[in-house]
């Protein structure tokens, strides 16, 4: 094992909220700045390791691993490969962007930050584990955070309901994916669990059968997946605007990773059974979710029901099980989550200074605050996959997967896309665009730490869509060993 930079970049944020959390509560400008120098570390250190992987090599890389609890066969293993790795690139982009985005935060900022800062250490945990155990101890750890952060700092009217709803339906899911764990570990005979010798446990199809809908849906929970998605519009519109930004923007992810890594790589026959099921599922997800937020008088209802409806679509390109439908899968992660995290960023800048949601009520924001406008019609060219943008180089290869495996749920998904169209068109007309009402006339333009945000995240997304090859290689690397261990269905 050489430099353990995936042990620092995941433990940089915990050291961090541990000192800001032991910190005098009037120190609010040092609190700040140690969280935003956790975040930037973070951030840098994810874009080594991004731009430090050997695609040509592939299989995972960066690998950190010791025993841990040997006589459980449980031990600290870390690597990522080409699916993993824009994904820890993108908790680093979000867990900064958030800290800039909560600079003016002064209600208990030592506990939000410190907080924040846990919710990181999560996120990046469970992308970069390689062990079962290690992955669901990451994966359970957000469960805390994300509840005090709801209820403490979220919507006055909905923080409580909205920070419940979201811990119960996490806790069932979590404990349907442990069970499936347990059940993983008993039945493959060699008291491990280690990923990487559980892919090569020739589970028997009767046991995947039974057993990959508990392990995919105990996961796939957190990813949304229709009718266990309920939890992410409300969950997303009572937390406050930067956990909005990491509940949809990366955590969706990290559910929908695991589902992927536990349930479909270890259990690949068994994925291969209930693939119709998913695809059913998912296109419900992806029309489902665009019809509901085109009806949505709430601003930021606007944007969580639209995360549900495009995790629909990295749902299909799982469940394609092809080459095409997994790359675009790939995509549609990172690029979902850039996006939906600058959307949420936008909706809280317009709140904080309208103080309302309501979309009747508002109107001419392009006017006092034009990177806000701009970044909005941005992310939402890519919402609506438009060429140029990188929804576009998501939602296209998924198609293509798709329509390779069920041309049908191609058909019906495409009208997601239509509907999504149509409901960004609104909500940019209705919030920028025509007359700005009077009570809005002495509203302030956005700050700079704000700016910072808009402009780095419409780069990532323009970028990878003009260029998709800075991406493209990796994915295609982790693709090509998803289906290596598919080889067998």
């Amino acid at each position: 094992m050489g430099f353990p930079i995936l042990s620092i970049s995941i433990f940089t944020p915990l050291i961090a909220g541990l000192v800001i959390l032991f910190l005098p509560a009037e120190k609010r400008d040092l609190i700040r700045r140690i969280a935003l120098a956790a975040a930037a570390i973070t951030l840098t250190l994810t874009i080594i390791l991004y731009f430090s992987y050997d695609p040509a090599a592939g299989g995972y890389q960066f690998i950190e691993k010791f025993d841990w609890v040997p006589a459980l066969g449980i031990s600290y293993h870390l690597g990522l490969d080409g699916m993993s790795l824009p994904l820890f690139l993108l908790g680093g982009i979000v867990l900064f962007c958030g800290v800039l985005v909560s600079w003016n935060v002064d209600d208990r900022p030592r506990e939000f930050f410190s907080f924040m800062m846990f919710l990181g250490v999560s996120i990046l945990g469970v992308f970069a584990s390689l062990d079962l155990f290690q992955l669901f101890f990451f994966f359970e750890i957000a469960i805390f955070p994300k509840y005090l952060m709801i209820v403490i700092w979220g919507s006055p009217k909905t923080r409580e309901y909205g920070g419940m709803k979201l811990t119960i339906y996490l806790f069932v899911g979590s404990m349907l994916a442990l069970v499936g764990a347990l059940a993983i570990y008993s039945n493959s005979g060699m008291g491990t669990f280690n990923l990487l010798d559980l892919e090569n446990a020739a589970f028997p199809l009767e046991f995947q059968k039974i057993w990959f809908p508990v392990v995919f849906l105990g996961f796939a929970i957190l990813g949304g997946i229709f009718p266990f998605h309920s939890w992410a519009p409300d969950g997303h519109v009572a937390a406050p605007t930067a956990i909005s930004m990491m509940l949809a923007g990366v955590e969706m992810k990290v559910g929908a990773f695991a589902a992927l890594r536990v349930g479909i790589e270890l259990l690949p026959q068994g994925a291969e059974f209930w693939a119709p099921a998913i695809l059913v599922l998912a296109t419900v997800n992806v029309v489902y979710g665009a019809f509901i937020a085109l009806v949505q008088t709430d601003f930021k209802y606007v944007i969580g029901f639209s995360s549900v409806s495009h995790m629909g679509l990295v749902l299909i390109g799982f469940a394609t099980l092809n080459e095409k439908g997994l790359l675009g899968a790939g995509y549609q992660m990172f690029s979902h989550g850039v996006m939906t995290a600058m959307f949420f960023a936008i909706v809280g800048m317009v709140y904080d200074r309208a103080h309302t949601r309501e979309i009747s009520h508002l109107g001419g924001f392009i006017k006092k605050m034009p990177w806000a406008a701009i970044g909005f019609i941005i992310a939402g060219l890519v919402s609506m996959g438009m060429p140029g943008f990188s929804g576009f180089i998501a939602e296209f290869p998924i198609f293509m997967g798709v329509w390779a495996k069920a041309p049908v749920v191609a058909i019906i998904a495409i009208l997601g896309v239509l509907i999504t169209a149509a409901y960004i068109f609104l909500v940019i007309r209705r919030v920028f665009f025509g007359e700005l009402p009077a009570e809005f006339a002495d509203v302030k333009g956005i700050n700079v730490p704000d700016k910072i945000v808009i402009g780095m995240l419409a780069i990532i997304m323009i970028s990878i869509g003009c260029f998709p090859s800075l991406m493209e290689p990796i994915l295609q690397s982790g693709v090509d060993r998803i289906l290596t261990l598919l080889g067998g269905v």
